[in-house]
């Protein structure tokens, strides 16, 4: 009797040829991405803030001069820094100074509540943050918390003087703006716009991370909505670049721009913009926040040819620059992830670039990405494509997971491959609910398979996707019983389209409670849960 193909061995039918079946295991730290391309391109671009421009060459000698800044406030290998960023040159900076001397780069929206962002440096144990003046005040500063320094961020400073100065403005639209960028912070805080100016560049001798320590700490509710945080080494984030160039192989080096607008905390954002950018030594348009009229006015300044985003990203793209009569058309490949892409919003986006996009498929623990569409006639939209180069993947019965489904019957997606962590941070109980004894990562994610491609069918998790964004309604669920008045809620992802869920909360109140409005109650969340997580739909 024969034995039956894997998943993997089906995909490889499918792959575009030049797209090897195995990819080469990294052997050094995720910082010679930036010193290989600063040596090869150095007076290339590297990125774009609101016009102002800065080199390979000039972002590594900063993230040469930030790295000595950390060393000097005793930060060594394998000590984590939190990095609470908007996308901004110095979240990229902050970010390869870590990476320099082997420290851990815990990555938090800079937009989380307090309360959210204390659960998380209670878990990882900084002792420094790198902040944004506006998230500075979320930051837990004294009483049980590690940290104990805090280096300011100015979002402003980078940009061009003529934006600086009509910051500056007395009147209604600039002091909006302004207080949109710029935030006071405590006298205690020191400026890591200063402080890296200030600085001589590490000694060369300084010796670099291996492979195999933890690069980057991102924050998850895994498969079952409780708050973790997942370790990712050099060689996960490697691997998974090399991955992903490997699949995306008609980029050309030091010739494309990408549009960085996913935000680098998030797991999709950080691989391609902060590590596969640079290994491609490409120009990244930079934003500190997505805007429809910003980002279709940096493309007309600088034309990008490589666009990651989140479905709804690429739609108000597309609807925008049909309605501007922008042309989009020099960005020739697309690659949208973290929830689905609708036919829909494929075929307006082809229409309106009349480039190809691809879907891509992955967690925060597999670095992120698992499969993809392939780059040729033969990808099928609305799948989750096919595993990607050295990567195993398996379907198992919900109810069995040592025993595989046949093909076109629903089963878990467990995975196998060097982009996949080894486990929670200091949660050993969640890492063994996460792994099969058999070390086959469970992905909590439901699929068909039909000879290599992967269907979503269902989620074992509770999550709601919201904006590219996963949202845990047992976490929401949890503050909403905080707001007076409520004795019981229930949350649920509400679509508003084939595509997009926004987060519905069913309150019960207290006999003689009021049920307050929506409005109310965005108000009260908006200090308790980050802006995906707030309710927009009430019952």
């Amino acid at each position: 009797m024969a034995k039956r193909e894997t998943i993997a061995e089906q995909a490889h039918k499918h792959y575009e040829p030049g797209v090897p079946f195995e990819i080469p295991i990294p052997t050094e730290s995720v910082y010679h991405l930036l010193e290989d391309a600063a040596k090869r391109y150095p007076n290339t671009v590297a990125l774009d803030y609101f016009g102002k421009t800065i080199t390979y060459a000039e972002v590594l000698d900063q993230a040469e001069r930030g790295a000595q800044v950390l060393t000097d406030l005793g930060v060594e290998r394998g000590d984590v820094v939190a990095l609470s960023l908007p996308n901004c040159p110095q979240a990229f900076v902050a970010f390869y100074a870590c990476q320099r001397i082997g420290a851990v780069a815990a990555q938090h929206n800079p937009m989380a509540p307090a309360d959210e962002i204390a659960g998380q440096v209670a878990r990882h144990k900084a002792k420094v943050a790198i902040a944004w003046e506006g998230s500075v005040a979320h930051l837990p500063i004294g009483g049980d918390s590690t940290l104990e320094t805090v280096l300011s961020v100015d979002i402003t400073a980078h940009m061009p003087a003529k934006n600086r100065i009509l910051l500056t403005l007395p009147v209604k639209a600039a002091r909006k703006q302004r207080a949109s960028l710029r935030s006071p912070v405590p006298s205690s805080a020191l400026s890591w716009d200063r402080a890296v100016r200030e600085a001589s560049p590490l000694p060369a001798h300084y010796p670099h991370a291996k492979v195999d320590d933890i690069a980057v700490i991102l924050h998850t509710g895994g498969t079952n909505g409780v708050p973790k945080s997942v370790p990712l080494t050099h060689r996960n984030l490697g691997a998974n670049v090399d991955q992903c160039l490997f699949w995306v192989f008609k980029l050309h080096e030091g010739a494309e721009v990408f549009f960085s607008l996913l935000p680098y905390f998030h797991a999709f954002g950080l691989t391609f913009f902060l590590l596969a950018s640079v290994k491609k030594a490409a120009t990244q348009v930079v934003l500190p926040k997505f805007d429809v009229d910003l980002a279709l006015e940096a493309h007309r300044r600088r034309p990008v040819t490589f666009f990651v985003g989140v479905p709804p990203m690429f739609e108000r793209i597309a609807k925008g620059a049909l309605e501007t009569g922008t042309d989009i058309s020099t960005i020739r490949f697309a690659v949208s992830g973290a929830m689905p892409l609708s036919e829909k919003v494929a075929h307006l986006w082809q229409s309106a670039s009349h480039g190809i996009i691809l879907e891509g498929y992955g967690l925060s623990e597999t670095s992120p990405v698992i499969s993809g569409s392939p780059l040729s006639n033969n990808r099928r939209l609305g799948t989750l494509g096919l595993p990607f180069p050295s990567t195993q993947v398996r379907l198992v019965d919900l109810d069995d997971p040592t025993k595989d489904v046949k093909e076109g019957v629903r089963g878990e997606i467990l995975v196998k491959g060097p982009q996949v962590f080894s486990g929670y941070l200091n949660a050993p109980e969640e890492t063994a609910r996460a792994f099969t004894e058999d070390g086959w990562f469970r992905t909590g994610d439901v699929a068909i398979n039909d000879d290599g491609y992967l269907y979503m069918e269902d989620r074992i998790k509770e999550l709601i996707l919201s904006g590219g964004f996963n949202v845990y309604p047992s976490q929401v669920e949890e503050v909403m019983r905080l707001y007076p008045g409520v004795r019981d809620v229930a949350v649920v992802g509400y679509p508003v389209d084939d595509s997009r869920e926004v987060v519905a909360a069913a309150l019960v109140m207290d006999e003689g409670a009021t049920l307050p409005t929506l409005e109310q109650v965005r108000e009260w969340a908006g200090e308790k849960l980050s802006a995906y997580a707030i309710p927009r739909k009430l019952e």
